[in-house]
């Protein structure tokens, strides 16, 4: 027999349940967990740290008890972690998944990595002028040499074939990696477009005025749940970097700010809440992008039927 999930004249591999920070996503596959039986991949660029829980809304030890999660914890902050990786990783824990016939419910908000395992890694991103102001500015101030050491961390491979003053190329392979969160080196031998028949349901609110303030709640309620004292904790280990990858998460990158002294608490608060509604809107613009995904308003009272008839008919 099939360990598959048979959709009309197709078989569904696996569902995406993709959607803006604070939509809703973890509350939802909770709920359908009471229904379907299913085990949850985290499409999550900064759960996949440990010790990154609080401002990464980490699903909690009760609910993974409940419920079998996957990609969770798989790197330390100090080792970055790709599209290449997450590609790799999750069609993994899909097959193995699907093996103990259960529904793979790829759950999150980085929809990078939503697009790499929907249509295979893309070719290198284009030129990000905003990327490459921030690049520039760097080198100012610490000079070609220091990037250039800096790109030796994050892509030894790439580094090792540039000289350290060859500015115009090393401003691209940082450009790539802050873009992809993937090497250079990795972006170019990128695998194949997995071989999975998939079915997305994005959630889309059509309140953002409701949507802010759910952002706005939620960040309060992880600075009182101890979020700052997290990030002094990956502060104190001494060997973090806040141009790591795990560390320009949003909250994250300004919760190093403010704890450098570089910002009081009320700028910090104010920044962090902004960049989450501004990651939130760049959400929404790729979810409208997937022309085949089947689409729930999470604000509505019916979200959570809507989204049980969607898999119950798969």
């Amino acid at each position: 027999m099939t360990t598959s999930i048979i959709m009309a004249d197709r078989a569904t591999d696996a569902v995406l349940l993709l959607g803006p920070t604070a939509s809703g996503k973890s509350a939802l596959a909770m709920t359908l967990a009471q229904t379907v039986p299913l085990e949850i991949v985290s499409i999550d660029s900064a759960q996949v740290y440990r010790g990154m829980d609080i401002g990464t809304a980490k699903p909690t030890a009760a609910d993974r008890a409940r419920v079998p999660h996957h990609l969770l914890d798989l790197r330390d902050p100090a080792d970055p972690y790709s599209a290449a990786d997450f590609v790799r990783d999750a069609v993994r824990a899909i097959g193995t998944i699907r093996a103990r016939r259960r529904l793979p419910l790829v759950v999150g908000g980085t929809m990078l990595y939503a697009k790499a395992l929907r249509d295979g890694l893309s070719a290198l991103p284009s030129a990000d002028a905003a990327v490459r102001a921030r690049i520039e500015a760097r080198a100012r101030e610490r000079g070609w040499p220091a990037l250039h050491a800096e790109l030796a961390q994050l892509d030894p491979v790439t580094a090792a074939r540039l000289p350290p003053a060859d500015s115009q190329r090393i401003q691209r392979a940082l450009e790539v990696i802050e873009l992809t969160g993937m090497p250079l080196s990795k972006l170019q031998r990128a695998p194949r477009k997995p071989d999975l028949t998939l079915t997305t349901i994005a959630l889309l609110p059509a309140d953002r005025a409701e949507l802010h303030q759910r952002i706005e709640q939620r960040f309060d309620t992880m600075l009182a749940a101890g979020f700052l004292d997290e990030v002094r904790a990956l502060m104190a280990r001494g060997d973090l970097d806040p141009d790591l990858p795990a560390l320009r998460s949003v909250g994250y990158r300004q919760a190093w700010t403010h704890l450098s002294g570089a910002c009081d608490f009320a700028a910090f608060r104010t920044a962090a809440i902004a960049a989450t509604r501004q990651l939130a809107k760049r959400q929404m613009t790729w979810l409208r992008s997937m022309g085949d995904a089947r689409v729930i308003d999470p604000q509505s009272g019916g979200a959570e039927a809507a989204l049980v008839e969607i898999v119950r008919a798969l």
